[in-house]
């Protein structure tokens, strides 16, 4: 008598993938589970308006693994708890159809899962961009200056950190913690972090599990999105009274210095003084951090991409903290997802 398999349900969320859910699934159909499991696979659409929704009806019709969720709320919280409450697996495994997988992918994740004991586990973000400024952006999110040192962009750290790119996890604890908060457009995924870790959890990155993220392929796109992280960060620290870590402060208390030096400077030398001298070594110390990782034959040009890249990182999550901190202290109002309709 042959036992029953294990099912590790794939969640995934989608709007307006058209160009890409095709390979996405064709990514999927090439994974290689180990013994014993089997694979259910749910995207959840938001309502998509550019043919993906039909597109994915025929992919599902063709293969019983796949399976279409309904999304209408459109935000990626609310359709991430959608294919939870459809999954069967034990194991539920999140994937994002901008990224490219290992064929272990999911087998590691389980593999990880199993070894650790950790509530969540995933692994490294790893960035890779075609021409120019895509790999000068994706080279940023790997410098220390760029990220604050966070343990998630090592691309050779296994171990505790305190959140990782996607994600994978018993599906009792994701119930047990009550699934992905629906009032956050941005940061779910951190925000369900720090809540395993405060309960005592542990989240597990493993150099194993790897895939390649594509980022923003422009800065003033790469600038937006970290707007929306800064902006959406403050609901989250507001949730839970501290943030995770402090670099999460440093991109806002940077900004908030510039600002105030800058309202000084009419007045005051001093003031005119220390903002030149802050500009400087700010900019000095990002030439630096994008030299050590530019390659030739273009390490200028691509040093003052991963610098520029840098940049709008630090003043966009800054600036989309100042704002949610302007509605939420000064205009008493609750973030709202009109400042990620106005950055998409």
């Amino acid at each position: 008598m042959t036992d029953a398999l294990q099912t590790v349900s794939v969640i995934v969320p989608c709007r307006n993938e058209r160009v890409h859910i095709a390979s996405f699934c064709a990514d999927l159909a090439r994974q290689t589970l180990p013994t014993g499991w089997a694979l259910q696979v749910l995207i959840a659409d938001g309502r998509s308006d550019d043919g993906t929704r039909e597109l994915l009806q025929s992919l599902c019709a063709g293969d019983p693994r796949l399976q279409l969720i309904d999304n209408p709320q459109r935000i990626v919280s609310s359709g991430l708890n959608r294919a939870i409450d459809a999954a069967r697996g034990e194991v539920i495994v999140r994937m994002d159809v901008h990224t490219a997988y290992a064929t272990n992918y999911i087998a590691e994740c389980l593999a990880a899962l199993k070894a650790t004991g950790a509530t969540c586990v995933g692994g490294p973000w790893r960035p890779v961009g075609d021409g120019w400024p895509q790999a000068a952006i994706a080279l940023a999110f790997q410098s220390r200056f760029g990220s604050g040192g966070a343990a998630s962009r090592r691309l050779d750290y296994s171990g505790p950190v305190d959140t990782v790119y996607l994600g994978a996890w018993r599906r009792e604890d994701l119930i047990r913690l009550g699934g992905f908060d629906e009032s956050l457009v941005r940061n779910q995924d951190d925000e369900l972090n720090l809540r395993i870790v405060r309960s005592g959890g542990v989240v597990w990155q493993s150099a194993a599990i790897r895939s390649t993220y594509t980022p923003r392929a422009s800065f003033v796109a790469l600038f937006r999105q970290f707007y929306q992280y800064g902006y959406w960060k403050v609901p989250v620290i507001r949730k839970h009274r501290l943030p995770a870590s402090l670099r999460h402060l440093a991109p806002f208390v940077f900004v908030a210095g510039l600002a105030c030096l800058t309202a000084l400077t009419p007045w005051s030398m001093l003031a005119r003084a220390a903002l030149a001298t802050v500009l400087g070594v700010y900019a000095l110390t990002g030439l630096f951090s994008g030299a050590a990782l530019a390659c030739a034959p273009h390490r200028l040009r691509d040093a003052v991409g991963i610098a520029t890249a840098i940049t709008c990182m630090h003043l966009g999550y800054g600036i989309g903290f100042g704002h949610a901190l302007v509605e939420v202290l000064l205009l008493r109002r609750t973030p709202g997802a009109v400042a990620t309709r106005l950055t998409r």
